[in-house]
C-alpha cells in the first residue's frame, strides 16, 4: 500500500505525543513493507521566518493556498492509495483536504484532540471542563481567549473551525478517534457517526519492563494545568503531611508550569524534578515505578503515558474521566481517582503504594491489557484495515464522480 502522511510537527522544545504517534505509525507501516512518504511542515521553522513571514502565520491557519497547490501537484505525480492527515495547525491548514479532492485521493484523519469542536482542542477553560462551543459557533472561545489566554491568538482557530467545518466533514473518508470517549463527544457535537472509527494508538514494546516492586511514583508528561500538575502537587503535599508513602515522586517533563514545579520540588527529599527525558530514559523511569500517575483535569482523548506504563507492566493512578475510563480497569490494571480532587488522588496513590502484592497483580494485568489492545501487531492490523475501508469507500459525492466534494468554503482565501 502507498500512503502519504500529512503532519504539521509541533515545536521540539516540549514533548509531543502527536509527533511520537506519527513517527511510530510511519515506522510500523514501513517495517511491514508499505510505502510511506511524508508531507510536513515544522512549527520550529516559524522562528526563522522574517518579521512579515511571522506576522502572516495566523492568516495561514484557516487557509494556506500554497499548500493546496504543492500537495495537489505531489498527489497527482505520486498517486498514493490514501492520504493520512494528522495535525494541520498552523502551517498546513485544511487546504490539504482540497488538495486531496483536486487529485481524487481518499483522505483519512486521526483526531488527536477535540479541535473539530473546540478551537484550542482541550474542551477545558480555566482548569475546568467546558463545552460552550460544542455544537455551536466558536465565539465563546474568542470571548474567553481560550487559546494561550489570548483573544487575538484564538481568532484564527475559531475562523478555521467555522469556515472549514463542512470541508472536514465532507472531505475526509474516515476519521480515526483514538478512544470511544472522544468519539462519543464528537458524535454528540454533530459529526457524522458513520465516518468516526475508534482506532487506539499503539505503543512499541519497551526494552525495559518492571521486575521488582518499583522505587518511585512517576509523573511523565507536559507540565501544564490541564495535565493535573497542580492537582498532583496538592495531593502530594497532603501525602507528605501524613508521613509519605515510602518512595519519592519523580516528575519528568517541561511546560508552562516548569518554574512552579522547580520551586515546589526544591529542597525536598520526597520529590525529584528531573526535567525532560529522552525515549530511553522514559522507558527506564517507567520500568522503575511503583506506579505512573496521570491526573489530567481535561478529558484526555487517549493517554499515551498510561499505555506506556501498561506495556512495562506498571499500574497507573489516573483521573476517572475521558479515555482513562476505557484504558484503565479500576482495581484491576490500576486505580481511577475522582477528577480534580486532590484528596481522591492522594488516596489512590497511598493505596497503590501500600499493597505490593496487589500492585504486582495489577501490573501483570496491565501488561496483558497492553498485549491484547495496544501492541504494534494490533495497531498495524487496525490501521491497515481502516485504510482499506477508506480506499474502498467514498463519500456520496465522490461515488457520484464529483471530485469537488470538499471544495466549499475557504477556496478563495
Amino acid at each position: 500500500m502507498h500512503i502519504l502522511v500529512v503532519h504539521n510537527r509541533y515545536a521540539s522544545a516540549q514533548p509531543s505525543g502527536e509527533n511520537t504517534v506519527v513517527d511510530q505509525e510511519v515506522g510500523l507501516l514501513r517495517a511491514a513493507g508499505h510505502r510511506v512518504e511524508v508531507f510536513e511542515r515544522r512549527s520550529d521553522d516559524i522562528a526563522g521566518r522574517s518579521l512579515p513571514g511571522k506576522v502572516a502565520v495566523p492568516l495561514l491557519v484557516p487557509w494556506n493556498p500554497a499548500v493546496r497547490t504543492e500537495l495537489a501537484t505531489r498527489l497527482r505525480a505520486e498517486r498514493p492509495d490514501v492520504v493520512h492527515v494528522h495535525n494541520v495547525f498552523p502551517l498546513l491548514s485544511p487546504a490539504v483536504l482540497a488538495a486531496c479532492a483536486d487529485a481524487d485521493v481518499p483522505a483519512v484523519a486521526t483526531l488527536h484532540n477535540y479541535t473539530q469542536v473546540c478551537p484550542p482542542g482541550t474542551l477545558q477553560r480555566d482548569g475546568r471542563p467546558c463545552t460552550e462551543c460544542v455544537g455551536s459557533t466558536p465565539l465563546p472561545a474568542v470571548r474567553h481567549g481560550c487559546y494561550r489566554n489570548s483573544r487575538l491568538a484564538t481568532v484564527p482557530l475559531a475562523v478555521s473551525l467555522s469556515v472549514n467545518r463542512r470541508r472536514w466533514w465532507s472531505g475526509v473518508e474516515r476519521f480515526f478517534c483514538i478512544s470511544a470517549a472522544q468519539r462519543d463527544v464528537l458524535v454528540r457535537a454533530g459529526m457524522p457517526a458513520e465516518r468516526l472509527a475508534v482506532k487506539h494508538n499503539f505503543v512499541p514494546d519497551p526494552d525495559a519492563r518492571r521486575s521488582g516492586a518499583g522505587e518511585h511514583l512517576l509523573y511523565l508528561g507536559r507540565l501544564a494545568e490541564a495535565k493535573g500538575v497542580r492537582l498532583l502537587m496538592a495531593a502530594w503535599d497532603e501525602i507528605a503531611a501524613s508521613g509519605g508513602v515510602g518512595v519519592p515522586l519523580v516528575i519528568a517533563g517541561a511546560g508552562p508550569l516548569e518554574a512552579e514545579v522547580t520551586a515546589w520540588a526544591a529542597g525536598r527529599d520526597d520529590v525529584q524534578y528531573v526535567g525532560l527525558y529522552d525515549t530511553a530514559e522514559c522507558q527506564k523511569a517507567i520500568a522503575r515505578s511503583v506506579a505512573v500517575v496521570a491526573p489530567s483535569t481535561w478529558l484526555e482523548a487517549f493517554g499515551l503515558v498510561v499505555v506506556e506504563a501498561m506495556a512495562a507492566g506498571v499500574p497507573v493512578v489516573a483521573a476517572g474521566h475521558g479515555a482513562f475510563v476505557e484504558l484503565v480497569e479500576d482495581g484491576v490494571t490500576g486505580l481511577l481517582h475522582r477528577p480534580g480532587e486532590p484528596a481522591s488522588l492522594a488516596s489512590g496513590i497511598r493505596r497503590i503504594a501500600a499493597e505490593p502484592a496487589r500492585n504486582q497483580e495489577m501490573g501483570q494485568a496491565a501488561r496483558l491489557r497492553y498485549e491484547q489492545g495496544f501492541s504494534p501487531a494490533v495497531g498495524l492490523e487496525r490501521l491497515v484495515d481502516e485504510y482499506r475501508t477508506a480506499i474502498a469507500g467514498r463519500s456520496a459525492l465522490t461515488r457520484g464522480g464529483d471530485t469537488r466534494a470538499s471544495r466549499g468554503d475557504g477556496d478563495t482565501k
